[in-house]
C-alpha cells in the first residue's frame, strides 16, 4: 500500500472508538423493558433505589441469634420469609427458614442438623458473625451507581435490574447502519457479495440495526454519491471492497476528502481497513476479501458498534510450525481448536491446505472455507508447536 500511512491495530481502535462518541452524542435515548436490554448501550448512569438486600438474610434452615451470645439460648419465635422479623432480647434465638430476615440483634445462623434443642432450648451455640447470613445491601446499596453512561447491556443484568426494584433502564436508540458492497463484478450480479450478509449479523450481534445493504459499481461519481448519501441517511456506515491501490478502488478517494481517521492497519489479513468521518457519520471501509473483511470488521470496527476493545482469549499450543511473511505486522492466523491443540487452518496439514509453513494471508483472506476456524491467533511471530499461544474464539468478538 505504497504512500500510506499504515496505523497499529491498537491507535485504529482508539480513533474509532472517538468517533463512537461523537455518533452517541448525536443518538436519540429511549426506555426499554429489561426484557429488551440485550445489546443496548446506556444514556445514563444507573442507581441502586434500595438497599437489597433489605434486611440481613439467612441463607439457611436453622437458629438465629448474637454469635456474641452464650448458650444456652432460649428459642423464642419462628420466622418463615414473608415475616417482619421480632425484636429478641440477649440469651434468646428464633427458629429460622431459608430467606427469612433476622431480628435486629441477631447476627449467624447454626444450620438446623447441627442444632441441639430440648425443652425449648439450643444447647449448643458457638458461631462467628456472620455465619449463614446474607448480609443487607451486598447485592446494592442505596443509590449506589450499579451502570455507568456508555455500559452496554448483557442478558444477564436483567436479574441485577429487577433484584433492585429497577422496571426500565434509559438507553441510546440502536445505529442504524448502512452497509455498502463495492464492485461492478458483484453490482452486475457477476459474482456474488459475500460480504454484506455477514455485516448485516454482525450489526445485529453488536446490538444494531442494519439497513438492506446496497451495491455501487466502481464508478469514482458513483462510489462518492453512495457513501455520502448513506452517510446522511445512517448513524454508522460499513463499506466492503474498493480500499486498496487499483485503479477501480475509489473507497479510499472518497474517505480521504473528509475527515480520515486512518488509511490502513498493520494487519493482516485486513490491512485495507480505512475509516473518516463522512459529514459526521463513522464510516469504515473494509477490504472486499471476506476473511480481510470479517477479520477488519471484528478487530477494528466492532468497538465502534460496542465500545469494547478488550479480546477474550483461550491458551492453547499450535500443532504446526508456522512462519509468518513479514516483521512489523500483526497477523490474524485463523485456527481450528482441537484436543487442546489448535491447528492453523490453510496449513498443508489442515482441512484448508494453501500454504506449507509460512502464512499466506492473502490466500487465506479470499477462502470463505476460512468461516470453519473457531477463532485465530493474533501474533507477529512463527507459531511454534512447543510454545502457548493465545486464541481469540469467534464467539468473543462476534
Amino acid at each position: 500500500m505504497p504512500n500510506r500511512e499504515l496505523v497499529s491495530r491498537s491507535v485504529a481502535v482508539e480513533r474509532v472508538v472517538e468517533a463512537r462518541s461523537t455518533a452517541l452524542a448525536d443518538i436519540a435515548t429511549a426506555h426499554v423493558e429489561l426484557d429488551a436490554i440485550a445489546g443496548r448501550v446506556l444514556a445514563e448512569d444507573v442507581h441502586a433505589p434500595r438497599d437489597v438486600p433489605p434486611h440481613d438474610y439467612a441463607t439457611m434452615d436453622g437458629y438465629a441469634a448474637a454469635a456474641a451470645d452464650e448458650p444456652p439460648l432460649d428459642v423464642v419465635d419462628e420466622i418463615a420469609p414473608e415475616d417482619e422479623p421480632p425484636d429478641i432480647g440477649p440469651g434468646t434465638a428464633v427458629r429460622i427458614a431459608t430467606g427469612a430476615p433476622l431480628p435486629p440483634r441477631t447476627d449467624a445462623v447454626l444450620k438446623r442438623e447441627n442444632a441441639t434443642v430440648a425443652e425449648g432450648r439450643l444447647a449448643d451455640w458457638e458461631l462467628a458473625a456472620g455465619t449463614n447470613v446474607h448480609r443487607r445491601g451486598t447485592t446494592a446499596t442505596a443509590d449506589e451507581r450499579l451502570f455507568a453512561a456508555g455500559d452496554r447491556l448483557a442478558p444477564r443484568h436483567a436479574a441485577l435490574c429487577r433484584d433492585v426494584g429497577i422496571d426500565t433502564v434509559p438507553v441510546r436508540e440502536r445505529f442504524a447502519v448502512g452497509i455498502v458492497a463495492t464492485g461492478t463484478e458483484i453490482h452486475e450480479g457477476r459474482q456474488p457479495d459475500r460480504d454484506s450478509e455477514f455485516l448485516a449479523n454482525l450489526v445485529r450481534s453488536w446490538g444494531h440495526v442494519p439497513a438492506e445493504p446496497r451495491t455501487v459499481p466502481d464508478d469514482p461519481a458513483a462510489v462518492r454519491e453512495t457513501i455520502e448519501s448513506a452517510a446522511a441517511d445512517h448513524d454508522v456506515v460499513l463499506t466492503s471492497g474498493g480500499t486498496s491501490v487499483g485503479t477501480a478502488d475509489h473507497v479510499s478517494s472518497t474517505l480521504a476528502d473528509h475527515d480520515p481517521l486512518f488509511e490502513g492497519v498493520r494487519l493482516r489479513p485486513g490491512r485495507p481497513v480505512m475509516a473518516a468521518v463522512v459529514d459526521g457519520t463513522p464510516v469504515v471501509a473494509l477490504p472486499g476479501k471476506p476473511i480481510a473483511a470479517h477479520t477488519a470488521a471484528v478487530l477494528v470496527a466492532r468497538p465502534l458498534f460496542t465500545g469494547k476493545t478488550d479480546l477474550s482469549t483461550v491458551t492453547t499450543t499450535p500443532e504446526h510450525h508456522v512462519a509468518m511473511p513479514d516483521a512489523d505486522r500483526e497477523y490474524a492466523v485463523p485456527v481450528v481448536m482441537e484436543d487442546g491443540r489448535a491447528t492453523a487452518l490453510g496449513h498443508v496439514d489442515s482441512s484448508l491446505p494453501l500454504y506449507e509453513d509460512r502464512f499466506a494471508p492473502g490466500l487465506v483472506a479470499a477462502s470463505t472455507r476460512a468461516t470453519l476456524a473457531d477463532g485465530f491467533v493474533l501474533t507477529e511471530t512463527a507459531l511454534e508447536p512447543d510454545e502457548p499461544v493465545d486464541v481469540v474464539p469467534y464467539p468473543a468478538v462476534e
